[in-house]
């Protein structure tokens, strides 16, 4: 049985300090592979680094929705940064009206300039969504995303933003949001996604899946995530695992195991 841990920010604190031993835990959790995700070109340096130093882990590039003052990406430096052949994906971008309030304009350009740099490179996107459903699907339709593929990262949205992403042709990645006792509506969706469609993931430092709860987050705290949602579903945490992880191998065409 094999895991992929596909959004997780290794070089946050606490895991950035002690990589090796988080690797370790991981491993005994038999979650072999990550994808680590940038959030600003700021620190995309110690993303890239992580990828390189370790066969099993891939990285991402682009700049999060909430990060306003950092450097802001060019689609030209966006472009020349994804021809790393560690790089599998484009973000984490999309569009975030929870953190950031005003004129959502500026982040909306953001947006954008994202998915060309995907569409371009032929890289699938990373796409963080909260409180902005209906514009970020708008987008995504508008500009053709579809050519590119992505995948709707740490999915929280009801059924009908699914149905909308899986129409595109994306993936729903699950992560321990969907263990949460709040999570009822979410529960539907994970037991209604097509499972060539899934994804898990930790976002880790952040959002530890219930029974690890109130603690950082890690890769190998996926497992929890895997098995619950195997459960929703009524099938093997193998039969999950292994569908899961072929799907990111799908998507992320890049990623060579």
């Amino acid at each position: 049985m094999s895991l992929v841990d596909s959004h997780c920010h290794l070089n946050f604190e606490p895991m950035g300090d002690d990589i090796p031993a988080v690797l370790e835990r991981a491993k005994a959790a038999n979650v072999d592979y990550m994808l680590c995700v940038s959030v600003n070109l700021e620190d995309y340096p110690e993303v890239l680094a992580i990828a390189q130093a370790h066969k099993n882990i891939f990285a991402s590039v682009g700049v999060h929705p909430c990060y306003q003052d950092v450097k802001e990406p060019t689609v030209e430096e966006l472009l020349s940064l994804a021809q790393d052949e560690n790089v599998v994906a484009i973000g984490e971008t999309g569009l975030d009206y929870f953190r950031v309030e005003g004129d959502m304009v500026w982040q909306q350009a953001r947006f954008v300039r994202h998915i060309e740099v995907g569409i371009e490179v032929g890289k699938p996107l990373i796409i963080h969504t909260r409180e902005a459903a209906e514009d970020t699907m708008r987008i995504l339709q508008e500009h053709h995303a579809d050519r590119c593929g992505a995948v709707m990262h740490c999915f929280a949205e009801d059924w009908e933003t699914a149905k909308k992403a899986l129409d595109l042709g994306f993936y729903i990645s699950f992560s321990g949001i969907v263990t949460f006792n709040s999570a009822a509506r979410l529960k539907e969706v994970a037991k209604q996604v097509p499972l060539d469609r899934i994804l898990v993931e930790t976002d880790a430092p952040y959002l530890a899946p219930v029974p690890m709860r109130g603690r950082p987050n890690q890769p190998a705290f996926v497992a929890h995530t895997a098995q619950y949602v195997a459960d929703l579903r009524d099938i093997s945490l193998e039969t999950l695992s292994q569908q899961t992880s072929d799907n990111f191998f799908e998507l992320f065409g890049s990623a060579v195991k």
